[in-house]
């Protein structure tokens, strides 16, 4: 309701005094949404996650660590919202919702007894102050890379939107305050510059002798063998991200370890999609919609065949990485089908053509009906293949023109598509 009456109020009034007020209006909404729900975060434990990519899979095994240890936990992030043990899927088509439902998801979380909140926290919601008086108790930045550049105007205003929430710490009244950062990565220094009491780092190095396998990971907490069913680096790195957290905390190894070796994957975040027990060639659903991490997902499963589904970005924004996703596709699948994803006002084919241009050795083919994609791809798939489907992971709706929604799920098309498909052979 008040997004709709913003965006009512921004066709009505000049952009420069739109732009001016903006940030008050923001505020006042952030104040009166604490105000309503009578501060709740200073009840409880708050962590806050925030990155370019891992956000949500961070979230998800720090909580599983903090309920391994006996803590009642609440969780916000793109995937669902959880409060103790009920959960509900996030379908609002935001990572980080608006100022009223946290403060009041928050709210819920000290009134069922949680000891601990995880929130992600995203770019697009600091700008709408979103982060605002909800007071922390941990921050964790996992890692920085070019997105929204067109939401944010530069890379630039992206990084400092960033690093605004962990600036936010300083409001807070929390004792022990701590900022958590993965010093691997380059722009780590701006989060780490933040005050707080305590500041921890984490980086691959920590884990070693670690080894990144296909089906899982086996590194080292501190001399002690752990073996995760993740896979990828990138996963080792969110779990890192996780232990530190935890470590944080008071969290004992012991502890952190049963959860990391219990924890069996996270919905859209390289899940795994099986038709029947003896399927013979694998399907994997995954969010990848960003450069680097379409990249780093390929090369989890580099040893096989891969025929890979994608759809480039959504409708309207980062046009520029459009044919740098068809070039990492080109290199690293087989075979390449691109098809529709979100493309909210814009012509869903003049996405794929720009995608298409990123590939030069092949030719790939267009089906831009999802499902038909979907289903070509795993008719194709023989023995030892990999079908890769990216670009939506858990979202739940396919964007279209002028705000329609279209209720979608990867992982049940997919999972719907294979058993059709055992019926056929």
């Amino acid at each position: 309701m008040l997004d709709t009456t913003l965006t009512t109020i921004r066709r009505h009034v000049p952009a420069p005094v739109f732009n001016f007020l903006s940030p008050t209006y923001h505020w006042t909404l952030a104040f009166f949404a604490a105000l309503w729900y009578r501060f709740p975060s200073r009840k409880i434990k708050v962590i806050a996650i925030t990155g370019t990519k891992g956000k949500s899979s961070t979230v998800e095994i720090l909580n599983a660590i903090l309920e391994e240890a006996g803590y009642k936990t609440a969780l916000s992030n793109t995937i669902r919202f959880k409060v103790g043990d009920i959960s509900s899927e996030n379908l609002y088509k935001m990572s980080m919702p608006g100022r009223f439902f946290a403060q009041r998801l928050i709210r819920k979380a000290v009134n069922h007894g949680c000891h601990y909140m995880i929130m992600e926290m995203t770019s697009q919601g600091a700008l709408l102050y979103r982060h605002r008086f909800i007071e922390l108790d941990a921050f964790v930045f996992t890692n920085l890379s070019p997105e929204h550049i067109e939401a944010h105007g530069s890379y630039e205003k992206y990084a400092a939107s960033k690093v605004s929430i962990a600036k936010n710490i300083l409001h807070s009244r929390k004792p022990n305050r701590t900022i958590i950062a993965n010093r691997d990565d380059a722009e780590s220094a701006r989060f780490l510059e933040c005050e707080a009491e305590k500041k921890m780092t984490f980086s691959a190095q920590d884990a070693k002798p670690y080894e990144i396998q296909k089906e899982g990971i086996q590194f080292t907490l501190n001399g002690q063998p752990v073996t995760s069913r993740l896979s990828g680096l990138f996963n080792l790195y969110n779990i890192l991200a996780a232990v530190t957290a935890a470590q944080s905390q008071g969290v004992a190894d012991a502890e952190i370890i049963r959860a990391i070796e219990k924890f069996d994957g996270i919905p859209g975040r390289v899940q795994s999609i099986i038709g029947k027990p003896d399927q013979d060639f694998k399907v994997i659903v995954d969010y990848a919609h960003t450069t680097d991490s379409l990249e780093k997902l390929y090369q989890v499963f580099q040893s096989s065949r891969n025929i890979c589904v994608l759809g480039g970005t959504g409708g309207g924004r980062d046009t520029r990485k459009r044919a740098e996703m068809g070039r990492i596709a080109d290199q690293n699948c087989e075979e390449i089908i691109l098809t529709d994803e979100d493309p909210y006002d814009e012509d869903p084919k003049q996405i794929i053509d720009h995608v298409a241009e990123g590939i030069t050795s092949q030719s790939p083919t267009i089906i831009m009906d999802r499902r038909e994609a979907i289903r070509e791809a795993i008719k194709r798939a023989k023995t030892g293949d990999t079908v890769i489907i990216t670009g939506k992971g858990t979202d739940p709706y396919i964007m279209g023109p002028r705000g329609t929604k279209t209720p979608w799920s990867d992982a049940r098309i997919a999972k719907e598509e294979l058993e059709k498909l055992e019926l056929t052979r």
